[in-house]
């Protein structure tokens, strides 16, 4: 049974992604199943840190981006979400010219606050990040 309770196709997302950080990483959401978001990134000159190796803060980008749409697209109409807290775990470097995939999915839905957990996997398949998001659930300002 699918989670979402808001109409998106990826072509959908990917528009609305593309209007901000998440196009300027070049992240793009690749499915949505009936529990999850996945996505891809590339890791390029714009995603590594001075040594060539992909930067933990836009790995914790890439995580709040899909926790934050993955916790909006659960919300009725007139409801928002928002980062309240979020935490990475960095396990293996990850190289320039590599690109990423993550999966990010619920593990906590409640009235007022969501947990969103993203795994972020290299090229190989070897876990490269995990990251927790929790966001407050907030009314849309009209």
């Amino acid at each position: 049974m699918a989670i979402w309770k808001r109409a998106a196709t990826v072509e959908a997302v990917n528009a609305r992604l593309a209007r901000g950080v998440g196009g300027v990483l070049g992240i793009r959401i690749t499915a949505l199943l009936p529990d999850a978001l996945q996505a891809e990134m590339p890791v390029d000159e714009r995603h590594v840190q001075p040594f060539g190796l992909l930067h933990g803060g836009v790995s914790v980008v890439l995580s709040e981006t899909l926790g934050s749409m993955g916790s909006i697209l659960t919300l009725e109409e007139g409801l928002l979400a928002v980062g309240l807290e979020v935490n990475a775990n960095h396990l293996a470097a990850v190289r320039i010219g590599q690109t990423v995939t993550a999966e990010c999915r619920p593990l906590h839905m409640g009235r007022r606050t969501h947990v969103w957990q993203t795994e972020i996997r290299r090229a190989d398949g070897k876990l490269a990040c995990v990251s927790r998001l929790t966001t407050a659930v907030i009314e849309a300002e009209s």
